[in-house]
């Protein structure tokens, strides 16, 4: 009798079980089928935009070739992804796509369209909200809130060797440059600490920002940029994968890739 109840005690066990794991299994199946109508729904939205819109308007056009790289970019991820993480990374290159997109039509003086959803990899970047223009190393440097025929390079937002990057306009895709090795990483480091420095003092930072851009220069201070390291982090395989065609494959894309540009740490506009 004892063997008799354990044996149905077992044979419980094991359907409660197997009841689980396939609950489990087509909660997962429906996740992933949910990620990957998301990132599909951005991407052919991105599709549209791209094959449709063309521009004379230097920053526009610049703005275009960008959201181009980035449709590119999320259709390839598209075809490889085979989990939920991967179709979000996809996802994230859509809607910078999107970003650029609605950038372009900005600097074509037409409505740019809905808001999109916030990209991770711009989360405490900011804005900017005032023009800039410094010099380094003997070259100038312009940003600011608006396209124009210097600052023709639109930015969406991020994190760049550990410090944030605001949405903008830039006369130069210093970004891209940062992620060089050699003389081009202390190069994009000087640039950044010349346009994002507080000691600037005339953009309105955030005790977070201050506190973020003493931490990357703490970073940058300890090695994490320089000698050994800096090739591994920000050259070679790593470059192309953290950072992705066109600057940006994990920015948030994710990690954006756009090495990763997300962050928020510390948020506002600047």
């Amino acid at each position: 009798m004892k063997v008799f109840l354990l044996l149905i005690l077992a044979l419980i066990v094991v359907a409660v079980v197997l009841a689980w794991r396939r609950g489990s299994a087509a909660r997962e199946q429906r996740q992933l089928d949910d990620a990957r109508a998301e990132a599909q729904r951005w991407y052919e939205r991105l599709g549209g935009q791209v094959m449709n819109l063309h521009a004379d308007d230097p920053a526009a056009r610049q703005a275009l070739a960008d959201a181009s790289e980035r449709y590119n970019a999320s259709g390839g991820q598209l075809q490889q992804a085979k989990t939920v993480r991967q179709f979000e990374l996809a996802r994230e290159s859509a809607l910078e796509g999107l970003a650029y997109v609605r950038a372009a039509r900005t600097a074509m003086g037409i409505d740019p369209g809905p808001e999109l959803p916030p990209l991770h990899g711009a989360q405490g970047a900011g804005r900017l909200t005032r023009e800039r223009e410094v010099t380094v190393q003997g070259h100038q440097y312009r940003a600011g809130p608006q396209p124009g025929a210097d600052t023709p390079y639109y930015y969406p937002g991020g994190r760049v060797q550990g410090r944030p990057v605001p949405a903008g306009w830039y006369s130069t895709p210093v970004w891209k440059t940062a992620l060089g090795a050699g003389a081009g990483v202390l190069g994009g480091m000087l640039i950044f600490d010349a346009l994002f420095s507080p000691s600037f003092g005339d953009m309105g930072y955030g005790d977070g920002y201050q506190d973020g851009f003493q931490d990357a220069a703490q970073d940058f201070n300890d090695g994490d940029f320089g000698g050994g390291d800096q090739a591994g982090d920000f050259a070679g395989g790593d470059q192309a994968g953290d950072f992705g065609a066109g600057g940006g494959g994990d920015w948030g894309g994710g990690d954006f890739g756009g090495g990763d540009f997300g962050g928020g740490d510390f948020g506002g506009d600047f």
